[in-house]
């Protein structure tokens, strides 16, 4: 199938996860789940959400402090910039939909020079909707819109990404993995950004750089 023939190709409306996806990975969950005192098979939202309120807050507000460092040193993925810049000049909808908070999520998108890529009514965190896998996030921006939820393509680097976009009928797209580790979730699949980036014939003079290069245009220009 060439790149120009790809039926993702077609889709006018793409949803990304942020850590791992746009960005290179940095969260230790297992050093998170250590610092919390969180056992090794937990989901640590729903662990958190378990607890009682005291409780919860002064273990969020650690969480936040983490995950603020790590948001304002984020790194972009492999053809992270060049994908998304790319859709954008197409007139593409671009959404987020993260498991961190909002506020973090535009942290790392100004920190990976891609700000201006999203209307930050689209990028959605866990106090936006239910984490992923639940689809609410997926429908919400469906609707912000106006399109069906199965006109979307939702990108991602983990099962609970996947597992979302299949619960909203959307294309479930696995990037920055060497191999598919979840082929029961995922329509398709690509070693990283750059692959899918090519796959949907983008223009290699679309710059993929950090927020420190000049070079990079404007998204919509």
């Amino acid at each position: 199938m060439t790149s120009s023939s790809h039926v993702l190709a077609a889709r006018r409306h793409w949803v990304f996860d942020l850590d791992g996806t746009l960005t290179v990975a940095a969260h230790d969950f297992a050093a998170i789940r250590r610092a919390l005192a969180i056992r090794d098979d937990e989901d640590i939202l729903a662990h958190i959400a378990a607890l009682p309120r005291h409780e919860a807050d002064a273990k969020r507000a650690w969480l936040h402090g983490h995950e603020r460092e790590i948001a304002l040193a984020s790194r972009p993925a492999i053809g992270a910039v060049a994908l998304v810049r790319s859709l954008a000049a197409r007139g593409c909808g671009l959404g987020i939909l993260t498991r961190n908070l909002r506020e973090l999520a535009l942290l790392s998108l100004q920190a990976i020079g891609l700000a201006d890529c999203f209307d930050p009514a689209h990028v959605l965190g866990r106090e936006d909707a239910p984490p992923k896998p639940d689809p609410a996030g997926l429908h919400r921006l469906a609707e912000r819109w106006a399109v069906e939820p199965a006109r979307l393509a939702m990108v991602g680097d983990y099962a609970y990404d996947l597992a979302c976009a299949r619960a909203a009928g959307a294309q479930a797209v696995l990037v920055n993995l060497p191999d598919n580790r979840w082929p029961e979730l995922a329509d398709w699949h690509f070693a990283d950004c750059a692959g899918l980036a090519a796959a949907l014939g983008t223009s290699a003079q679309v710059a993929d750089a950090g927020p420190f290069n000049s070079t990079v245009l404007p998204c919509g220009s």
